[in-house]
This record gives C-alpha cells, structure tokens and sequence, in this order.
C-alpha cells in the first residue's frame, strides 16, 4: 500500500516539481504541451544590458532606446507564441571571471510571456561586460530544455564580445552537430568593423538575418522583421457587395 501511494504521489506531483524549476507551464497554468507545442518554434530575445549601454544616443540613451523599442513589439506578439528572455551584462561581479558569467534567464520561454517580459525589462540595469558567446552557450543548453523543434534566438549588442571568446567560432562548431539554431543579431550602433564581421558571421552561420541598426528607426524595423512570423495576425471581415 506505501508503495502504490508512493507512486501516485510521484505521478501527480514530480511533473509539477519538474515544469516549476524549468519554467515550463503545466496543466494548471492553462496549458497542455502536446506534439504541436513541441514543434511550434521557440524565441529567446538575448539583450545586451552591459555598461556602453549606457552611452548617449539620440537625446536618450541606448538602453533606454532598447526598453522603448521592446514596449513597442511586444504587443504584435502572437500571445500562444513561446517566448523567453534573457539578458547579460546587467552586473559586474568581483572579478573578470564572475562580469563574464552575467547571464541570466530572467523569463523561461512560455505562451502569453510578454507581459513579463517587459516587467523584467523594466527591472535591469546596465552594468557589465559583453559576455555575448557565454550567453549564447547557456541559452542553447538550457533555455530550450526539453522543446524539440525550431530555436530562434534574437540577439541585441551594441558592441563586440570583450570576455576573450568568439560568438562566430562557437556556431561554427555548433552548427556541426546541430541545425535546429537560428540566431538573428542585431548589431545596435556598433562601429567596430571586426566587431560586427563576428557578428554577422554569428547571425549567417546559423541561417538566421544580420541587422546593422545604427538608429532607433533601424533598430525598431530590425526587431519587427525578426518576429515577423510570431505577430498576431488580425482578422478582417469583408461584407460581400
């Protein structure tokens, strides 16, 4: 009888256990993960809240131009759209090891995220460094835990990796062993020619779109045209004449 009772326990409460400490929705969030769920395609916005962030551009600044831009996508996304965010940069740490490892999930990919999403936007400050190729490894190794399917990733940097890796090297070593990758960069007011060749090179490798965004115009059509495939679509009624 322990045993059966152990076991009933376990069926209706280890799945729970389990959605809880991966981010992942169950049953009594309203949603149910079917075959479709696991095959629609999954988007993780990457943001860059490092310390250039700070810097001044267009009477305001990056970062602030960034969290406007975000207000304004947001809305077009498809509620049952699965959507994450993390960002990178937003402390310093002690030591050089401990700003290169700023990278959080600070929102798992759900359906109907965005509204949190731009909670813990609001939330973040820019601080730090750039660790974009470190970002990109914790992002693809548990970010997407347990979602088959397509991964699309969208990237924003105003800048070049500065922790001694290289975004370019790494998808090329990744796209050897997988192809369910996609990362769109947007390169947002970076001069640095070998910065965005990186770039670019992180965004083609891996079949996905490269946005040199030297505007807040620029970086607005940037976003939009990454998420083109996750808007709501409106529905309009035509009356027969």
């Amino acid at each position: 009888m322990k045993k059966f009772l152990t076991i009933f326990v376990c069926l209706v409460f280890c799945p729970t256990l389990l959605a809880s400490q991966y981010g992942l929705h169950t049953p009594d969030s309203g949603f149910v993960r079917n075959f479709q769920d696991q095959e629609d395609e999954r988007i993780l916005f990457i943001l860059d809240f490092s310390n250039s962030m700070t810097e001044p551009l267009e009477g305001s600044t990056k970062a602030r131009l960034m969290l406007d831009t975000m207000k304004q996508i947001l809305p077009k996304i498809n509620p049952n759209a699965w959507v994450g965010l993390r960002i990178y940069g937003h402390r310093m740490g002690f030591t050089p090891v401990e700003a290169c490892r700023a990278s959080t999930l600070v929102s798992p990919i759900l359906k109907n995220n965005t509204p949190y999403i731009e909670q813990s936007l609001e939330k973040a400050k820019p601080r730090g460094m750039t660790p974009i190729t470190y970002s990109l490894k914790q992002a693809i190794k548990y970010d997407f835990m347990g979602f088959s399917g397509k991964k699309h990733i969208i990237l924003l940097t105003d800048g070049g990796e500065n922790c001694d890796e290289s975004p370019c090297t790494f998808v090329m070593e990744l796209i050897r062993v997988r192809r369910d990758v996609k990362i769109d960069v947007i390169a947002f007011n970076v001069q640095n020619s070998d910065d965005l060749e990186q770039l670019e090179c992180t965004a083609l490798v891996t079949s996905g779109k490269f946005y040199n965004a030297q505007t807040a115009a620029e970086l607005l059509d940037g976003f939009n045209n990454s998420i083109e495939a996750a808007k709501s679509v409106e529905a309009k009624i035509i009356l027969p004449k």
